[in-house]
């Protein structure tokens, strides 16, 4: 016949998953109900919108949403079209639940024939997630569940204003299951989309001051911009709770690391938080730059409308021309030409004044100390001393490699190694240098004197742990190391001496 029958069912189990997410909305459309004025109730409508509606939830970052607020979203929407009363409405938001998540709190589940393998199999799927519960009114909150999501992207392509955060939800998935490559690709797709809002942003900002030219048009471009910072700020606590979350499952593996694959899966997460805080950053810089173009640009665009306005008021034909063409009665002359004279000043000085607050000042310039501002910040991380301590840690492991059984290494030996190794995300991270500075201001360094403050601070730890029993000296060498665009630091050596 001509026709590879094996390549038309593979792939077989995989499109049957996808037509499965729909098998929900299949169920509620079977169901028949009426309202109290004899009108059917239509049940698909309303469980597609039940989806909208959780997604829209899980997009404005509320997480409290549960049988009553569909209720009354379904009320809101239906007031209308449908006749029931509140009581019915939270019962048909529960049906409607409950068909996405069965009551038992078991997956739903689906039984065929794959005629790939010439087997009966089943696939297991959940639209709805129980999220949080709220014990003293006995309520119970919903999210969207993976499949759920899945579902919603399939009945429409969001390459819209919101794929920014599609994709922050999609990452979140991605890193609770562990799948860290995935994730690194997803954090690639986010970083396109900010590439994307970084050009519609510049783009909105020409066309505020070429397109404004009345207060209908400049009303809509700042709604517009208005809309951008609120979805910018959402997209900025989300880019925050991931990366606390990124961090947090770092430390876990790092503590953790007994095979390959575990090696492989912590070195998978750093680059994870490396690419993720990248992003994060060029996201910042973005919410920076909507909220210049609130205040430079709009302020530009309503002087606009003023001078304009001006440039159309003609003073010689409106004024000039009219009191001298035909002579006009004196008030009628005053009221035409007093908006244009200057308001009336009047100076006066009271004696109570010098019963008023006073401003006092002073001339002393306090001087700044020219410190290294990681010095600083090293003293306020001290309260996050697991993260820092993870840091060192990894700082102290490239250390430890470079020594091998040598007691003495030099910090451009170390950066070389780095670099072989294909580390290089090291030399980006302020940590590292941090580290190294304070090796050196604290140097000679007697180990045993830090052994009591190790639980305290995360600098003690990272000492202890580089050597238990000698004393460390860092010393300048003289030449200054340019490591990167970032970067530059004085070459120092590092010895380990007997005590």
């Amino acid at each position: 016949m001509g026709i590879n029958i094996n390549h038309i069912t593979e792939n077989y189990y995989e499109r049957m998953q996808r037509l499965t997410l729909f098998e929900p909305l299949y169920k509620l459309e079977k169901k028949s109900a009426k309202d109290n004025n004899n009108h059917p109730i239509d049940y698909l409508g309303l469980g597609l919108l039940a989806l909208l509606f959780f997604f829209e939830n899980m997009i404005i970052r509320n997480k409290k949403v549960g049988v009553k607020e569909l209720a009354v979203f379904y009320q809101e929407l239906t007031k209308d079209v449908l006749e029931l009363d509140p009581e019915e409405y939270e019962k048909l938001a529960r049906t409607i639940i409950e068909v996405f998540r069965p009551p038992t709190g078991r997956r739903n589940e689906k039984t065929f024939f794959n005629w790939h393998t010439k087997m009966e199999e089943s696939i297991q799927y959940s639209v709805l997630k129980a999220h949080k519960s709220d014990l003293s009114t006995n309520t119970q909150y919903y999210v969207l569940d993976e499949q759920g999501l899945e579902l919603i992207f399939a009945t429409k392509e969001y390459f819209s204003e919101f794929q920014l955060s599609i994709n922050q939800l999609i990452l979140r998935k991605q890193l609770e299951k562990g799948e860290f490559s995935a994730a690194l690709r997803q954090v690639e797709e986010m970083r396109l989309d900010v590439h994307t809002l970084n050009e519609r942003i510049s783009k909105v900002g020409s066309e505020v001051h070429r397109n404004i030219i009345s207060e209908e048009t400049l009303a809509r471009y700042t709604t517009i911009i208005e809309d951008i910072n609120f979805r910018l700020a959402r997209e900025g606590e989300e880019f925050n709770e991931l990366q606390t979350f990124v961090r947090e499952t770092k430390e876990k593996l790092s503590f953790n690391i007994v095979s390959e694959k575990d090696r492989k899966a912590y070195e998978s997460i750093i680059e994870v938080d490396k690419e993720l805080g990248e992003v994060h950053a060029e996201h910042r810089e973005l919410l920076k730059r909507s909220l210049i173009l609130k205040t430079s640009a709009l302020t530009a665009a309503e002087e606009a409308l003023y001078f304009t306005s001006v440039t159309i008021f003609n003073f010689e034909n409106e004024i000039a021309k009219r009191l001298f063409a035909s002579p006009l009665p004196v008030i009628t002359t005053s009221t035409l030409v007093k908006p244009f004279l200057q308001l009336e000043g009047f100076e006066a000085w009271s004696p109570l004044a010098v019963f008023a607050p006073q401003r006092l000042t002073t001339d002393v310039k306090q001087e700044k100390l020219d410190e290294f501002p990681e010095l600083d910040e090293a003293r306020n991380l001290q309260s996050n001393m697991k993260e820092l301590q993870g840091n060192f840690q990894t700082v102290i492991t490239v250390i430890q490699q470079v020594l091998g059984e040598g007691n003495e290494i030099t910090l451009a030996e170390t950066i070389e190694y780095i670099k072989e190794r294909d580390q290089s995300y090291l030399l980006n991270a302020k940590y590292f240098y941090l580290f190294w500075i304070m090796l050196h201001k604290k140097s000679p360094i007697n180990v045993n004197d830090f052994d009591e403050y190790r639980h305290k601070s995360a600098f003690a730890k990272a000492i202890t742990q580089l050597s238990h029993q000698n004393r460390i000296r860092v010393v300048e060498t003289g030449e200054v190391l340019t490591v990167n665009k970032k970067f530059s630091i004085s070459n120092m050596k590092l010895a380990l001496e007997e005590l």
